[in-house]
């Protein structure tokens, strides 16, 4: 008679590792949005990129079942500044609840409290992420490029989407590691003085940024000149005397004002602007 031996599983969860939240980061990153859906948005991005650590913490299949089935559930923020810092602070969370499902102690992480988590963290670090990646990095990579790409290089089509992608890649790595340190604590020192001071500092240089495009690429000038008493007065000379660049200028800060009262009517604001040139060039001012 053959004797059957039942292998016990160890239900243990496995050590998380640093090497286990970098993967997780990078699962995230890749599969953003691949999976876009309209009543989960992002959430099966970040249920793959946690699946891994997932795995290694619940042994039990019911148990993992529903750790995959509670981060399916509506889910959507900026992919560095939110998505780094909550993939690592819910490894951090998903770690302490597998210990205590494990040693049968009272469940301190439950569902709520991950998915309140997510929830209360997703938009305001979604908001900060916006403002620095999409509103001042990306533009301050494009300033750099726009020489070798007038110059019809390669490098100025390539470097701005190269250089954001390896911003992101580090940027998004640090916060997943910040993130599974700290905990929920994580997005103290996210939103913190010494981040605040950063953010600050990068606003500043991407108005910089923006002045020196503006000085650099938006070329307006007066033809208007005329004669007295015997000399001729050029415009544009003494403009370029008093303060260079002034006409370009004018027309950037009129733009500013126009969408501070009517709302970024971009199009409306084009055509009136294609038109006020128009005419000022049809009558010899520019």
């Amino acid at each position: 008679m053959t004797e059957i031996v039942q292998e016990s599983i160890d239900l243990k969860p496995e050590t998380i590792t640093k090497k286990d939240i970098t993967f997780a980061w990078l699962r995230w990153y890749y599969a953003n949005e691949i999976p876009h859906s309209f009543d989960r948005y992002l959430a099966a991005s970040l249920m793959w990129g946690l699946m891994p650590i997932l795995k290694k913490l619940y042994k039990s299949k019911s148990e993992l079942a529903a750790a995959y089935q509670r981060h399916l559930l509506f889910f959507n923020t900026q992919i560095t500044w939110g998505g780094g810092t909550i993939s690592g602070i819910m490894a951090s969370l998903e770690a302490v609840r597998a210990d205590e499902v494990y040693q049968n102690k009272p469940i301190s992480i439950d569902n709520d409290v991950l998915y309140n988590t997510k929830a209360g963290l997703m938009g305001a670090l979604a908001g900060i992420g916006d403002a620095i990646d999409s509103g001042t990095i990306q533009y301050i990579f494009i300033a750099i490029a726009l020489p070798w790409a007038q110059e019809g290089l390669a490098i100025g089509a390539l470097f701005p989407f190269v250089a954001f992608v390896l911003y992101q890649l580090f940027v998004g790595y640090y916060f997943a590691q910040l993130g599974f340190k700290l905990g929920r604590n994580a997005a103290t020192e996210v939103v913190g003085n010494k981040m605040q001071m950063i953010i600050e500092a990068l606003s500043i240089l991407g108005l910089f940024m923006m002045g020196i495009l503006a000085a650099s690429y938006i070329k307006v000038s007066s033809s208007l000149k005329f004669t007295l008493s015997g000399k001729d007065f050029i415009i544009q000379d003494t403009l370029d005397k008093i303060l260079p660049g002034v006409l370009p200028l004018v027309v950037v800060m009129g733009l500013y004002f126009y969408f501070s009262k009517k709302g970024l009517k971009v199009t409306r604001a084009l055509i009136g602007l294609t038109v006020i040139l128009g005419v000022l060039a049809a009558i010899g001012i520019l």
